[in-house]
């Protein structure tokens, strides 16, 4: 079906094992495995801006009326996918899918602008071919411990008494508990002592469009002792991350893969800093990517039996935005 690249997880292992500070970009199949020591991230023309690194620039203030426009495919033709989503978790196939779409945009800002000017926790200028502002971490390796902060779920916050509304919507609700329990599961291949330390915590985002808040918790274990050092491995082994894909993981691919019907290249895959001894890395969400001339904004959200179509549909517009006020 695809080919996962072992040769360049094999390389990350060695670079991690002998301590050498890298950075690495793994798009959603782990079929394109990049790895940049220091050195190299600014020749290669990567800007990244992590909680831990950052290779910006002094940068001048927006000195012009940001223009966004979103053209979003009809609902009739996001339907098709959703059928199909909702097909194979009647049949019991999928419990939880991540439906992406592809949409065009257009905008007066540069992907360079785009980098420059928004709000994220994660934020990557990759090549002048795409750029991403992510809020959501991967995992984390500190000192031998692993966590990951999975984040599902996320409401307007215009809305009344919001935070309470997602904490307690049901569909969000199992949504969330479900992907806790993939990546509860997930992690357990490559730590022990594997426990949930925080549940449903509710995160404010801040966007130029309009503010959201977010559903995430916190899981954390201990790592194996055959996996210490070996940031390749423990990436393999982990990836695709289980909140952009959904549960079970190998059927699920499947389906996204039949009902999506466009490649979703370096978009949901992740991209992390190893500083030579502790890993940072996220999820590449919130993702506009350049075709030729044309621009595209990824975005999706998880479905399951509950998901409403016309919801669904919203949610995926709604995520089209930049964080730039």
């Amino acid at each position: 079906m695809f080919s996962v690249n072992h040769q360049k997880f094999m390389e990350m292992d060695e670079l991690s094992l002998q301590k050498v500070p890298y950075f690495f970009v793994i798009d959603f199949l782990s079929e394109n495995v990049e790895i940049y020591q220091e050195h190299e991230i600014e020749k290669e023309g990567l800007i990244i801006d992590f909680q831990d690194f950052s290779n910006t620039k002094e940068t001048h203030k927006l000195d012009k009326k940001v223009i966004w426009k979103s053209f979003p495919e009809t609902l009739d033709s996001f339907q098709a996918g959703f059928n199909k989503v909702q097909e194979n978790i009647r049949l019991g196939n999928s419990y939880l899918v991540n439906y992406t779409r592809k949409t065009r945009i257009e905008t007066n800002l540069t992907l360079e602008e785009i980098f420059y000017h928004s709000n994220a926790k994660y934020k990557v200028f990759y090549k002048d071919f795409f750029v991403f502002f992510s809020p959501e971490t991967f995992v984390k390796i500190i000192d031998g411990k692993i966590f990951t902060y999975p984040m599902k779920g996320t409401i307007d916050a215009a809305i009344e008494n919001a935070a309470e509304i997602l904490k307690n919507d049901r569909k969000e609700k199992a949504e969330h508990y479900t992907v806790v329990d993939l990546l509860r599961n997930d992690l357990s291949m490559v730590a022990d002592e594997v426990k949930v330390d925080q549940f449903q915590h509710i995160d404010f985002i801040k966007t130029q469009q309009k503010n959201l808040y977010a559903m995430s918790s916190e899981i954390s274990g201990m790592i194996k002792p055959e996996y210490e050092g070996k940031v390749g491995s423990i990436m393999q082994k982990l990836l695709p991350a289980g909140s952009i894909l959904g549960a079970p993981k190998p059927k699920t691919l499947e389906i996204i893969l039949d009902a999506e019907g466009y490649d979703r290249g370096y978009y949901t895959g992740v991209c992390g800093w190893f500083d030579g001894q502790n890993v940072d890395s996220c999820v590449m969400i919130r993702f506009i990517e350049k075709e030729e001339d044309q621009l595209y904004f990824k975005s999706g959200g998880g479905i399951t039996h509950m998901s409403k179509l016309e919801d669904e549909y919203q949610e995926m517009k709604n995520k089209i935005y930049v964080p730039i006020h």
